[in-house]
């Protein structure tokens, strides 16, 4: 399993699509107007996202936009075998949205489904079958093009649920779509808390933590407030150059967390002992969050967190940077996500918070 493509609905597709282009470097496919909405895709390297606005009040962006923010409303996830794969789900009892396709298109096949997640996220899972000449979108029977980029794909996508939910979720993505737990934090500072399970997927690279808030005042609380429900808080982007990435978006005029000058002083002070030599005021003229294992701190993890992008403090975006490194002959990449950076992440998005509440 692997991610395949996310899909927002929002207020105004043109507008965000003109955003993504703007700020975010990606480039605009096309657009289409399907019964009661409108649809613009952008991309950037593997990395497509859909964004779909309503034409009419009969649009189920409508529906969406009544209850919620503008917000991820799907995570699609490219499988393998998806008619065996689906089948004992549905009898189960997982709800159906959208019923089996099926494309053909110079000689490749594309199936898709869409089935309800938790609490209303949809999952659209797709199989495209033959010469892999290009990517093609379910719905929109065109092969689209990719570039070369600095983006490698969605590193993670995380999902924020309601106080209490969070066991109940890990076991629906467990029972139905066999994800596995791997990590598990319990993340406290002076203002609030949350707790937080990383969910992967043994057949690929998707990882999907869940978050729940461990306080009423927590910003994982906050999300939950404004996005009237639980929901996508954000999509990890993985590059292989986050310095120059940064400089590039910092350049188009995207917004940051700001990170406190401390927290690069206590980063040198972690760093005393370690081989390598690290430019630390580059990182914090970027603003850059850095996590590393004492066994391999050559395979260091570089992230940093946007400001939210749409009309409420909901969704945001982080870009992340895997280094590797060779340990014994065999080469290691940095796992994790960036535990280290937490308190001071998490004391970041708490300023904003106060901000807003003041």
């Amino acid at each position: 399993m692997e991610f395949d493509h996310i899909h927002f609905y929002v207020q105004d597709a043109q507008r965000t699509r003109d955003w993504f282009i703007h700020y975010l470097g990606f480039q605009g496919i096309g657009s289409w107007n399907q019964v009661h909405t409108q649809t613009e895709i952008v991309y950037q390297g593997s990395v497509y996202f859909l964004l779909s606005s309503p034409l009419t009040s009969e649009s189920p962006v409508a529906r969406f936009l009544q209850v919620h923010p503008s917000g991820v409303a799907d995570v699609a996830f490219q499988v393998q075998d998806l008619e065996l794969r689906i089948k004992p789900l549905i009898q189960q009892g997982v709800k159906v949205i959208s019923p089996l396709k099926f494309y053909h298109d110079q000689g490749e096949t594309i199936k898709w489904l869409t089935l309800k997640g938790w609490q209303g996220l949809r999952h659209t899972f797709i199989e495209q079958i033959g010469t892999h000449s290009g990517k093609l979108i379910p719905g929109f029977p065109r092969l689209l093009p990719q570039d070369h980029s600095t983006l490698l794909g969605i590193d993670h996508v995380v999902l924020n649920v309601k106080s209490g939910d969070l066991k109940k979720a890990i076991s629906w993505y467990n029972h139905y779509l066999g994800f596995e737990a791997k990590q598990r934090f319990n993340i406290q500072t002076e203002r609030s808390g949350l707790q937080s399970q990383v969910l992967v997927h043994p057949q690929g690279q998707v990882q999907f933590p869940i978050n729940e808030p461990a306080s009423s005042n927590s910003q994982i609380q906050e999300f939950l407030d404004l996005n009237r429900g639980s929901g996508i808080q954000h999509i990890a982007l993985k590059t292989s150059d986050l310095v120059q990435k940064v400089q590039d978006l910092r350049q188009r005029g995207l917004s940051f967390l700001t990170v406190p000058g401390e927290y690069y002083l206590q980063l040198q002070n972690r760093w005393l002992h370690q081989p390598l030599s690290v430019d630390w005021e580059q990182l914090k003229r970027y603003q850059i969050l850095v996590d590393w294992e004492t066994s391999t701190p050559e395979a260091m993890l570089l992230q940093i967190f946007t400001q939210p992008i749409f009309e409420q403090p909901t969704f945001f975006f982080e870009f992340i940077e895997r280094k590797i490194c060779q340990v014994q002959g065999q080469l290691r990449q940095a796992e994790g996500f960036g535990e280290g950076n937490f308190k001071a992440l998490f004391e970041a998005i708490e300023r904003e918070q106060i901000k807003r509440s003041s």
